[in-house]
């Protein structure tokens, strides 16, 4: 018996959460073709990054920062490739592109939520690409999006924004929340308060994730509250892009804000497990994982107040949200943590959601190949 084909594109996905997800897909996926009924082809940018048995992988070494290049191989290369291996059942794209292919069943994962991001002049200081990305986010997801079987997203929010947006029925839309992190953290810690109060936030210095937020907040706390028994620590050093240099010229000066820079993950839950809160302002975001990870310790989080944020953190115990444009709002809620005042923190319910919702890969698959 002939085996079915399944394929994986994923040739932009080479580093942090993304290549996280075509690792996963992959291990999964090459368990499956133990099984005898399927056969894997993953078309990758180095399968050095992703290497598991029982998968045949197509290499392709484009120029990442050449957008034509990309969208070249996107809706002509791979509709080649697509001829070369017919017949198709299955072409899964978990970049969140619908390239042109000739396949039985299609799917697309789509992590980029910038198509929600209201970008500033800022960001075309600091970071045009990101302003580029929530401008044409649009376009990107809509060429060929109706020839997909599903639509694959991490959030409900995300579902409800796809529909509206593209007119994709919600029937189609999969929600595949990530897993929960076990971090093995020590022990459960209660908030506990301390002379020094601290508050930690992890990122990368990227410009939506909105680090100078903090900054002008500490500022605040300190020049206006006259407080001074707190401390802030944020994973920027200050050299690492345009952005970063800004952050540490403007307030690299406040004694209270600590510019750590980028840390390994035994580092940062030691980090976590030291502080008293998680403070996290990313403007935009498909998941925000250190959200899942703090809430494992029970301690407070003040968080955006954007729909992300609210979907991640639920099941967490001490929550409060702020408007991510107003630092004042944010210095005050820091204020009365640092001053032991906690009662406006509340508990986040969790909510049930409608189907298709899948927990694994596996359910996930359950669905792709039906």
């Amino acid at each position: 018996m002939d085996k079915k084909l399944i394929v994986i594109s994923a040739v932009n996905l080479v580093e942090a959460g993304t290549l996280a997800i075509l690792r996963e897909c992959l291990s999964y996926l090459s368990k499956l073709a133990d099984h005898g009924e399927y056969k894997i082809v993953a078309v990758v940018f180095d399968k050095n990054l992703v290497d598991y048995p029982n998968i045949e992988y197509i290499e392709t070494q484009w120029p990442k920062k050449k957008w034509i290049n990309r969208l070249w191989y996107e809706y002509v290369s791979m509709n080649n490739i697509s001829k070369s291996l017919n017949p198709v059942y299955l072409w899964f794209s978990l970049h969140d592109t619908s390239p042109t292919v000739k396949a039985e069943r299609r799917a697309v994962y789509c992590h980029n939520s910038y198509f929600n991001y209201k970008w500033r002049l800022h960001d075309l200081i600091f970071a045009p690409k990101i302003a580029l990305f929530a401008i044409f986010t649009k376009f990107i997801y809509r060429t060929n999006i109706h020839k997909n079987n599903y639509l694959v997203v991490q959030q409900d929010w995300f579902r409800q924004a796809m529909h509206t947006i593209f007119n994709v029925p919600v029937s189609k839309i999969i929600v595949a929340r990530p897993e929960s992190p076990l971090l093995g953290f020590m022990e459960e810690s209660e908030t506990v308060i301390n002379d020094m109060y601290s508050f930690v936030f992890a990122g990368s210095p990227n410009s939506h994730k909105n680090f100078e937020i903090i900054c002008k907040s500490v500022n605040i706390l300190i020049k206006e509250y006259n407080i001074s028994n707190f401390k802030v620590s944020i994973t920027v050093k200050g050299n690492e892009n345009k952005y970063a240099n800004w952050l540490f010229k403007n307030w690299g000066h406040l004694e209270n804000l600590h510019f750590t820079g980028f840390m390994p993950k035994d580092s940062l839950f030691k980090l976590y497990e030291d502080s008293n809160c998680l403070i996290f302002p990313s403007k935009i975001e498909s998941w925000g994982l250190p959200i899942s990870e703090y809430s494992q310790l029970n301690k407070p989080m003040l968080l955006a107040d954007l729909p992300y944020a609210h979907e991640t953190a639920e099941g967490a115990r001490y929550t409060a949200f702020f408007e991510p444009t107003d630092e004042r709002d944010l210095a005050d809620k820091m204020r009365n943590l640092i001053n032991g005042d906690s009662s406006f923190l509340k508990p986040i319910p969790r909510k049930s959601i409608k189907g298709p919702v899948v927990k694994s890969w596996e359910d996930l698959f359950s669905i792709l190949l039906k």
